[in-house]
């Protein structure tokens, strides 16, 4: 018979609502949840402190890893590695920045060769949408990839170039077809003007208005409804466009929406000028949109919260410059996703439980990873023990990212990861890496 554990938590995150449980996990798989105080009946015990609350691991479906091809960057061991410290145990890899992108199955598989034996955490892949390669799409999608990316404007890296409106459309007639998710960055290049060199953070915004979003979402939205294609819009940053994606799912597009977690904590007021550190694309806007966005979060017009973790080697960020023109725009936060929303949300008095459903529920069903993101019978047993009440300030030297350049050194963060299990173990980072690679309808 096998062993099984019993995870005792005073606090947990169970349904959407926090509760004192016991979880029973056998096999890797969680086979009851029951009451704090039920019988061991023969598991090994595991009690959670006082000071702690067990959650569902986090699902990150917006990951850059960018291996092979700028492994210099990030590669899967390290990005894995901060995964897992910090709370999440699936992270869904971007087709680009790798080289070759993820745009062919010959690709698909070379990256799959590169990540095998290296994740510490369980990946799956997206696709990528390209001019030229939409017949592609329906062998990526029967390889297993959750989905295609897509730009609708420049990608900052030629080998992944974006789609003009009309390779789109046809994009997502196709997805449509596949029954499969195409998920955007979606800001009109016509809108976007070229950044001025120099350290002026509000040049570099004005480069690139909320009016450059809020076009090419409507044209995401047209495009899905002429298609009857699922679409996903990517890390959102300006709140106007809520309206018109409250308005389109009322009508019945399939449509959802992300943010990231550098929008809920930043705002353009406090960023300094030759912060380069801080650009990411779309840019970081104002107070007021920053109130707008948990406005949306919390009135269920944006689904989720995931990292968009886009990282690069120091010397692309030109801090020693600060010219915005020249810094590659991308934020590294894969390991402090959780404490960063955190920190926020109880300053504004959001429960830990909202928190855990934008990151770790909605993403993993988003994307149709079953099994993932709740702690429930038949759900994998991937577990995050938090503190939410330790402070601690961010040191980038001590992040397991490759490259120690974060917007959030020096930053007094609320809550820290204390351990994080997957499929019902620990994960030890001094240990060999047990993470699956992962197909779509794997889990």
């Amino acid at each position: 018979m096998a062993v099984e554990t019993l995870v005792r938590a005073r606090r947990a995150v169970v349904g959407g609502a926090e509760a004192a449980v016991a979880v029973r996990v056998r096999d890797g798989v969680v086979v009851g949840v029951g009451a704090y105080d039920e019988p061991a009946g023969g598991a090994e015990v595991v009690e959670l402190a006082d000071d702690e609350v067990l959650l569902p691991g986090l699902v990150d479906t917006h990951v850059h890893v960018n291996e092979p091809g700028r492994t210099e960057w990030e590669g899967f061991a390290s990005a894995t590695r901060a995964a897992a410290a910090g709370g999440v145990t699936t992270i869904v890899d971007m087709p680009l920045n790798s080289i070759p992108p993820t745009t062919t199955v010959a690709a698909l598989e070379e990256k799959r060769a590169v990540a095998a034996g290296q994740a510490y955490v369980d990946v799956g892949f997206w696709g990528g949408s390209v001019p030229g390669n939409v017949a592609d799409l329906a062998g990526l999608h029967e390889a297993g990839v959750f989905g295609f990316k897509c730009f609708l404007l420049d990608s900052g890296v030629e080998e992944f170039p974006h789609l003009p409106p009309t390779d789109f459309a046809a994009a997502m007639t196709e997805t449509a077809r596949l029954g499969a998710l195409m998920i955007v960055h979606a800001e009109d290049g016509e809108v976007v003007s070229e950044c001025a060199h120099g350290m002026s953070y509000d040049a570099f915004l004005a480069s690139r208005p909320e009016a450059a979003e809020e076009r090419a979402i409507g044209l995401v939205l047209d495009t899905a409804r002429a298609s009857g294609a699922r679409a996903h819009v990517v890390h959102l940053s300006a709140s106007g466009a809520v309206p018109a994606l409250r308005a389109a799912r009322a009508a019945g597009v399939d449509v959802s929406v992300e943010t990231c977690p550098h929008y809920l904590h930043f705002e353009s007021g406090s960023i300094p000028d030759g912060a380069t550190e801080l650009k990411c694309c779309p840019p970081i806007r104002d107070d007021a949109n920053r109130d707008a966005l948990w406005a949306a979060l919390a009135g269920g017009d944006i689904d989720m919260v995931v990292s968009d973790h886009s990282p690069c080697t120091a010397d692309l960020k030109r801090q020693d410059t600060g010219d915005f023109a020249e810094a590659w725009g991308g934020i590294a936060s894969l390991q402090l996703g959780l404490p960063v929303v955190w920190t926020t949300a109880r300053e504004r008095g959001v429960p830990l439980a909202a928190v855990v459903g934008w990151m770790a529920t909605a993403p993993a069903r988003r994307v149709g990873l079953t099994g993932k993101g709740e702690i429930a019978v038949g759900a994998d047993a991937d577990l995050c023990v938090f503190a939410p009440d330790e402070s601690w300030v961010v040191d980038p030297a001590r992040l397991h990212h490759k490259n120690p350049v974060s917007p959030y050194a020096g930053r007094t963060l609320t809550g820290t990861v204390r351990r994080t299990w997957l499929r019902g173990a620990p994960i030890d980072l001094d240990a060999e890496p047990r993470g699956r690679l992962l197909r779509r309808g794997d889990t």
